[in-house]
């Protein structure tokens, strides 16, 4: 297992080759403790609880991680939620569940499987929608969880059920429960430092506890060579920090029930009130209709608590009965100037993170991503620390949200328009994989960058590929994601894998559905292809290292046909190495190359070539024979 270094913008080994890592993420069910899948309805509230056996247990670790390296992949981006870490009270950490994760991710070195943690949290928490923090983090604020669905503070799949609309989660980032949480953690100094928690700010509480958290699972990781990384935090969130007008509900993804900020605050209060319902159409966001919110006059506050952002100023209640808005731009501004969250809120507690872990594991890389929606990246203006490692995520939207793909059309996020055409659609993925590199380098100068999320759902039209056994359609949506990287020379890991995914309830969490593996599809299971969906597509040939720089990379996942042409760098003289999976050519390979000469490691699936030296431009083909 090499080590991987970092120089400039790219991941390099000890000879100074260039590697391309894949990898996988897993897992989407280690959002939830065993047992508590979001579509169940019993449960969430529970207090006793352990993640102990998630993403697996240590008995069936071994055939995962046979498979997956069988599967080329190298690198494992392994969800740790907070709330697996410290479920009951702050400072009691779950000893078993740290123990087992020493074990199991031991076992995955022996495997060659490196491993980044990561933080993982969707809209804050489990009980405000998603997955992450514990729900002591709530409660040390006054709020009370088991209100939050009666008084629109967050949709959840645990009340909603049937009627849960797909990909509708994302909507709780501007809810009152996550957004709330998001405001205090990283600008709770600013915006509310009369929320004190034991003494302290409610942002140097809730961080510090953060912090100590991730700090005690790295103390327990250090003996492990394999543990490379730490990501910051999975998909951070402004909350409310940056909002232009707390009257307006007007935010990129309206879906549902959209209460405004302040229709939020005044609903968690208890005040009935009349808010929007919007509907997702093929041109974007429409109103639907106005229904009453919070009819029966719930009040989500704990007792002895009050809402702060009321005893703040932002919002009172009139003499006529009735909730009124005080101060609109409460947080559209920071120190007199317009907000930048990326820069002033969320990169000075990326440095803190860092910091944190480097005092137990002072080599380890740090991974940070920002908000998903983010227009501008903190302008650092040059590297900002050693060994730092931008881990966007990218997905094609139309499909993941419609869970629909179509090979002539797509959404431009970045236009907010239709893009009509194949070819089109394709160089549209492309230019903003390419825009994530260069805002990149503007912000913050040559630091690698890694996709860490990317897929396609599985159960996209109507799960017919579970019906049919065709998974041709999901392959064509899969390919078109991961040219995009490809064309970028891009490292990245798949979201995801998931051990016990079914067809019924995909990950268990939220109706997703992106594992590249499910027991559903597994047939035999002494075959390590045995359970892959639409392999076709990311069981792809990659140059695992190549002696110098690419240039080209190609695959025809349906012919098959591999192309790769890179040019070698003076002074870096050792093979470069091409992953030729067996699966994908199954009759054998046929290898042209423009010079020197190669090897085929069969065990390792892996080509080994060597360059000759009197040319720069080196060419490698992998066809059928």
């Amino acid at each position: 297992m090499s080590k991987i270094y970092l120089e400039g913008a790219f991941f390099k080994d000890e000879a100074g080759r260039r590697l391309m890592l894949r990898g996988v993420n897993l897992s989407g069910s280690a959002k939830y403790p065993p047992g508590q899948p979001s579509h169940r309805a019993t449960g969430l509230y529970g207090r006793k609880f352990s993640y102990v056996n998630r993403p697996l247990s240590l008995q069936e670790a071994p055939q995962h991680f046979a498979r997956l390296k069988s599967w080329g992949f190298t690198l494992l981006r392994f969800l740790v939620p907070w709330e697996a870490l410290e479920p009951q009270q702050p400072g009691e950490y779950d000893l078993a569940y740290l123990e087992y994760l020493q074990n199991l991710l031991s076992m995955a070195g022996e495997y060659g499987l490196q491993i980044v943690i990561d933080p993982h949290q969707d809209v804050w928490s489990r009980f405000s929608g998603g997955d992450g923090a514990p729900r002591w983090t709530f409660e040390k604020v006054g709020l009370n969880v088991e209100k939050f669905a009666a008084v629109e503070a967050a949709v959840l799949h645990h009340t909603e059920g049937g009627a849960y609309e797909e990909m509708i989660w994302p909507t709780n980032y501007t809810k009152f429960a996550a957004a709330t949480m998001f405001t205090l953690f990283f600008g709770g100094n600013h915006f509310a430092p009369h929320v004190q928690i034991e003494g302290q700010s409610a942002q140097d509480y809730l961080q510090s506890c953060y912090l100590a958290a991730y700090r005690t699972l790295a103390q327990h990781l250090q003996s492990l060579p394999n543990v490379i990384g730490f990501e910051t935090m999975n998909e951070p969130s402004s909350g409310w920090i940056g909002w232009p007008d707390l009257a307006n509900n007007a935010h990129i993804y309206r879906r549902g029930k959209s209460p405004s900020p302040f229709e939020s605050m005044a609903l968690a209060s208890g005040n009935p009130l009349l808010i929007e319902e919007w509907k997702l159409s093929a041109r974007g966001p429409r109103l639907k209709k106005r229904v009453e919110g919070n009819p029966r006059g719930v009040k989500i506050w704990l007792n002895g608590f009050r809402c702060f952002w009321k005893e703040a100023g932002i919002w009172e209640i009139h003499a006529d009965g009735q909730p009124r808005l005080l101060q609109p731009h409460y947080f559209a501004q920071y120190q007199g100037q317009s907000i930048h969250f990326e820069k002033d809120f969320l990169w000075p507690f990326i440095q803190r993170y860092a910091q944190t872990i480097r005092e137990v594991l002072p080599q380890a890389m740090i991974w940070a991503g920002f908000p998903p929606a983010a227009s501008n990246l903190p302008l650092i203006g040059e590297p900002p620390m050693a060994d730092f490692v931008h881990a966007a995520h990218w997905y094609d939207a139309a499909t993941l949200i419609r869970k629909k793909f179509s090979r002539f059309w797509s959404w431009d996020k970045d236009q907010g328009k239709i893009v009509w055409g194949r070819k089109k659609v394709r160089r549209m993925f492309a230019e903003q994989i390419g825009k994530i590199i260069k805002d990149t380098e503007t912000s913050m100068g040559k630091v690698p960058v890694l996709i860490g999320e990317v897929g396609v759902p599985f159960d996209m039209h109507g799960k017919k590929a579970y019906r049919t056994g065709n998974f041709s359609r999901i392959e064509m949506a899969l390919d078109a994601s991961l040219q995009a990287l490809e064309a970028h020379h891009l490292s990245y890991t798949l979201w995801n894998y998931t051990p016990d995914n079914s067809n019924e309830y995909g990950e268990g969490w939220n109706g997703e559905d992106l594992s590249i593996f499910s027991p559903d599809q597994q047939t035999d299971p002494s075959n390590l292809l045995s359970g892959a969906r639409a392999w076709r597509a990311w069981l792809r040939p990659y140059p695992m290292c190549t002696a110098g720089t690419p240039l080209r990379l190609l695959f025809h996942y349906q012919k098959p046909w591999f192309e790769y042409e890179f040019e070698h760098q003076e002074g870096v003289n050792g093979p470069s190495l091409i992953f030729a999976p067996k699966a994908i050519f199954p009759t054998g390979i046929k290898v042209e190359i423009s010079d020197g000469n190669y090897e085929m490691i069969e065990e390792a699936q892996i080509l080994v070539y060597y360059h000759s030296i009197d040319r720069y431009r080196h060419i490698i083909r992998l066809s059928k024979p």
